[in-house]
């Protein structure tokens, strides 16, 4: 292997061991925000909460007006950083990650294939008549990827990094689809006026590109009317996010990297406050009176299964299938039973899920707000429950003494 390769590697494996000590941390810090957010819509404080995220903000200028409750501020506005965030990393990851070798993507592609569809499918087998439950069929498909990470990370050295390597990548493609279909599946009426000043905002991004600009702040200004004119064209505001992404340059003149850096700098954001707040507005479910009915219902029961059963089962037949029929190799010191624990893990759907699932309901009047929150709350306990078992198994009882790449 030549020195060129072998730097090479050696940088994508200390960004991924970077990534993943972040993304692990942020785990921790949306677990404790999501418990918050529980104990206290279970309070004499849910209704100071619920007022809270009810809050009406407003911003006008001129005769243009952005007038929605806090909840939908942080939904639109905090998750399209977000999904910008993304969009940097599935760009970054094309060019210059796992995604740029096709040969890093089939095991993985498979898994998040299988993984998106026979949970889609059980969520549609429990909701079959239901024209407004259908609406849902998307939230089991989404894995947490902060989630996912913080809990492979409690097994340390004893993680093989090809099965780091493939969880992450199953969790990036993961992402990507999630974003498709939200932009094809959950966009409401358009204005083609909004579209309009959308698409020259976004014709001004890709010509500073072509131009050489490399000032991420010229960027971030002309993302701001992307976004708002997103916002009001009926597509949902987070794509705006995305959308911008990929207009960032990955590469300049001096040999640095304008993404990379805005990626960095935007990750700990993300991680520590974006997502955290996120999971604060959106957790809170009270509990009070809630029963059986509840528990058995088909929203619920579809959220359940989808991601308990049907993650862990679409990946080990996708990817697992593949692999034990030798159409793929499973990556060095990785198994079967090492990607069964990796499919439980992606069944913790949390912070997609719930986002998904605000989209699919949110003109349903609230008739299923009890109903998804509920099975992404069981759910995602269930299937981290299920991960620790299986891992704790599969996993060798003694990490490598070094993850280095040779």
């Amino acid at each position: 292997m030549n020195e060129t390769t072998l730097s090479k590697r050696q940088r994508a494996t200390k960004a991924l061991t970077e990534f993943m000590k972040l993304e692990s941390a942020g785990g921790v810090l949306l677990l404790f925000t999501a418990i918050l957010a529980l104990v206290i819509a279970n309070s004499p404080l849910n209704e100071f909460y619920k007022g809270l995220i009810d809050t009406p903000v407003s911003v006008q200028i001129g005769n243009l007006i952005i007038a929605k409750p806090l909840l939908l501020w942080i939904n639109d506005g905090l998750m399209a950083i977000f999904f910008f965030l993304i969009g940097m990393e599935i760009k970054r990851e094309v060019l210059d990650g796992q995604l740029s070798n096709p040969a890093n993507i089939v095991l993985p592609g498979l898994g998040a294939i299988g993984g998106m569809v026979v949970p889609a499918a059980i969520y549609v087998l429990f909701n079959l008549g239901d024209k407004v439950a259908m609406d849902g069929w998307a939230i089991p498909v989404a894995t947490d990827i902060a989630f996912a990470l913080a809990l492979l990370s409690v097994f340390g050295s004893r993680v093989p990094v090809g099965l780091k390597v493939f969880l992450l990548t199953l969790a990036i493609l993961d992402d990507l689809a999630a974003i498709i279909i939200i932009a094809i599946f959950y966009s409401g009426d358009l204005s083609f006026a909004a579209l309009a000043t959308g698409a020259a905002a976004l014709a001004v991004a890709v010509f500073m590109n072509l131009l050489g600009v490399v000032r991420t702040s010229m960027y971030l200004l002309v993302g701001v009317v992307l976004w708002v004119a997103v916002l009001k064209s009926g597509v949902h505001a987070t794509l705006a996010g995305v959308l911008l992404a990929l207009c960032i340059p990955m590469r300049s003149k001096d040999g640095t990297s304008p993404l990379k850096s805005l990626e960095h700098n935007l990750h700990g954001a993300v991680a520590y406050f974006i997502l955290p707040i996120f999971a604060f507005a959106n957790a809170g479910l009270s509990l009070a009176g809630v029963g059986w009915a509840d528990i058995s219902h088909p929203v619920t029961l579809g959220i359940v299964f989808g991601l308990l059963v049907g993650k862990p089962l679409g990946i080990m037949f996708f990817a697992g299938g593949a692999a034990a029929l030798g159409l793929v190799k499973l990556p060095e010191g990785v198994t079967l039973k090492q990607i069964l624990g990796v499919g439980f893990t992606c069944g913790i759907g949390f912070t997609m899920s719930l986002f998904i699932a605000g989209l699919a309901f949110e003109h349903s009047g609230g008739e299923y707000y009890t109903g998804d929150k509920l099975g992404i709350l069981i759910a995602s306990t269930l299937s981290a429950l299920a991960a620790l078992f299986v891992l704790h198994k599969a996993l060798p009882a003694h990490g490598a003494k070094s993850e280095s790449v040779e």
